[in-house]
């Protein structure tokens, strides 16, 4: 059975899945639609959080920036998993506690504000609608790939799937629908490694197999890895950090804070029946997203050896990776290469006319290398491969058996579309419930506010298409980028919130509006004014790139959380100070002896 035809059928089986569990759990109530009803198992629930957690950008990404940055590229990892670890100790449990469906209803009643939590929708939108672009990118690659279609309509088949069950399911089929998706990307990402780890180390377990040695070798394979990638010109694969070790570390720490902010996940917690099992479901989800995680660095490292091993036949016997023989001719490249040549995720540029493919860093500082490369006749790199194939194009570098190709295609749209649901729920329920229901439109019956939700939603995919058809940066890029926005403004939020007795209503919008304000402000100036390109204003500050101390965009959310809690406390304390009701409720959150109303609804 050929590729496309196994893929076809693997991808189609789990669509026909994920439908048929979508109709088998309509929601009925508004209940259904943002909570599930509320009866969710904990370690469903826990399943269902983990497919929240593991993005397009999880499964199609983090594996592929890792490979490419290497130890810099560790940020990923660390942020989004020290993220769910705040979540789950120092939010989840007090905000299901707090009994609010929603991230500005919580807003609404512990800053007793209507404009607390009109500005908590805003940054809610903007961080949303940006994760979901991240989602709708790895889409499009996914589909633009192995359906052999082209990346647009391979974004509108992935809204035509979400729209179905999202819309008419709304978090009760959501929830169902991402445990199976959950098993399938779960599956997806751990049986390829498994193979690899085991052709290339002996060891079946990757985790294990990272710090494995290299078969046929007496070196590990993370040291043969480096010798390699130095080899080639490229910075050493376990030394070299992301741009600068302050950049790594708000970089980490932007994400860790930013994940821990978005509401998508948050919501998860209140479609468990008790606050105990808010907190088991927790647990159960942090061991179902270490699985992935804790695959991921092994995934990625050999990836980037199986690549440079396929281009260039002298790097894995330590051979004249300068001779002419050693590159591969571009005629007799492997059919996996030309593949995602039709993507355009991958491009071959033959500069020196020798009709071989030269894969090296020519913009090394190792002049030496540079010096044997010239020599040797080369002209430059000549391979463009963007980063977010490395996963979905492993099992094929690797020549594992169709079904399991198949299976990663089925495994990346599964982690994209789940988040995408999440995503499309958290921005629904912020018009619908938020905004119409407790603000603008307070006698709205039940059933009009279920349709406004699904009305909401539907014109959120419509947005999300789009954006995604025109995304300011790789998948990983973007998601990073709207977790900095949630980073400025939710989290700060949120944690004072919990933790602050004086914080008052002021203080909290004052901090949200500086914070979100001046990361979109260092953002825009990058990426363009809502990522249009052409509309970027860097002139304005000198020019260069990166100019707050070497910090990237995609790292800014650091900036703006401390700028968000600086300006709240100054402006707290300048205005009145909280009512003694309000201190005396977030009291009783935080501490179960001194019980008040907020715990009494429990």
């Amino acid at each position: 059975m050929s590729l496309q035809l196994t893929t076809y059928i693997i991808v189609g089986l789990t669509f026909a899945l994920y439908i048929g569990i979508a109709i088998w759990s309509r929601a009925g109530s508004t209940k259904e639609f943002y909570v599930a009803g509320g009866g969710v198992h904990p370690i469903l629930n826990g399943m269902a959080t983990g497919a929240d957690w593991m993005s397009a950008a999880s499964f199609i990404s983090m594996a592929g920036l890792i490979a490419f940055m290497g130890y810099g590229g560790a940020v990923f990892l660390l942020g989004w998993t020290g993220g769910y670890v705040l979540l789950a100790l120092l939010l989840a449990p007090y905000l299901r506690k707090f009994g609010k469906y929603t991230v500005p209803e919580f807003f609404k009643t512990r800053y007793y504000s209507d404009g607390a939590a009109i500005v908590a929708v805003i940054c809610l939108l903007i961080a949303s609608t940006t994760y979901i672009i991240g989602q709708m990118t790895g889409v499009g690659v996914a589909f633009s790939r192995f359906l052999g279609v082209s990346n647009n309509l391979g974004v509108l088949i992935g809204m035509a799937i979400v729209f179905v069950y999202a819309v008419f399911g709304g978090m009760k089929g959501i929830t169902y629908t991402q445990v199976a998706q959950y098993c399938v990307l779960i599956l997806a990402y751990t049986i390829p490694a498994i193979f690899i780890s085991l052709h290339l180390t002996g060891n079946p377990i990757p985790q294990f197999g990272l710090s494995s040695g290299f078969q046929g070798s007496d070196m590990y394979l993370l040291e043969k890895l480096d010798h390699i990638v130095k080899d080639l010109g490229f910075a050493s694969y376990i030394a070299t950090p992301r741009l600068s070790k302050l950049n790594m570390f708000v970089y980490t720490l932007s994400l860790m804070i930013g994940t821990a902010g978005l509401p998508h996940v948050i919501i998860r917690f209140f479609t468990v029946p008790k606050v105990k099992d808010a907190r088991s479901s927790a647990g159960w989800a942090l061991v179902f997203i270490a699985i992935l995680y804790t695959t991921a660095p092994s995934v990625a490292a050999m990836a980037r050896l199986n690549l440079h091993a396929t281009v260039n036949k002298a790097v894995l016997k330590g051979g004249d990776v300068f001779a002419p023989e050693a590159s591969i001719k571009f005629e007799e490249r492997p059919k996996w290469m030309q593949r995602w040549e039709v993507t355009g995720l991958l491009k071959f540029s033959d500069k020196n006319g020798d009709g071989r493919i030269q894969y090296y860093n020519d913009k090394s500082k190792n002049q030496e290398f540079l010096a044997k490369a010239e020599a040797a006749g080369w002209k430059g790199n000549e391979l463009y491969v963007n980063n977010d194939i490395m996963v979905l194009a492993n099992p094929e570098i690797a020549k594992l058996p169709n079904w399991v190709i198949g299976l990663v295609a089925a495994g990346g749209l599964a982690a994209a579309l789940s988040t995408a649901a999440g995503l499309l729920l958290a921005i629904s329920s912020a018009i619908s419930h938020d905004l119409l229901k407790n603000m603008f439109m307070k006698d709205l019956s039940e059933k009009g506010e279920l349709m406004a939700g699904r009305i909401a939603m539907v014109c959120a995919i419509v947005v999300a298409g789009y954006l995604g058809m025109n995304p300011p940066d790789f998948a990983a890029g973007t998601v990073a980028i709207a977790f900095g926005l949630a980073a400025s403004s939710i989290f700060p939020a949120l944690m004072m919130g919990i933790f602050s007795k004086t914080m008052n209503r002021q203080g909290a919008i004052a901090g949200m509006i500086a914070g979100i304000g001046i990361t979109m402000l260092y953002v825009f100036a990058h990426k363009g004014i809502f990522f249009i390109k052409g509309t970027e204003f860097l002139g304005l500050f000198g020019g260069k790139q990166n100019f707050f101390f070497g910090i990237e965009p995609n790292a800014f959310g650091t900036i703006g959380a401390i700028v968000n809690f600086i300006v709240a406390f100054a402006v707290k304390n300048m205005t009145a100070p909280v009512p003694h009701d309000i201190a005396e409720m977030v009291e009783s959150v935080r501490y179960p002896k001194g019980a008040g109303a907020a715990v009494a609804d429990h």
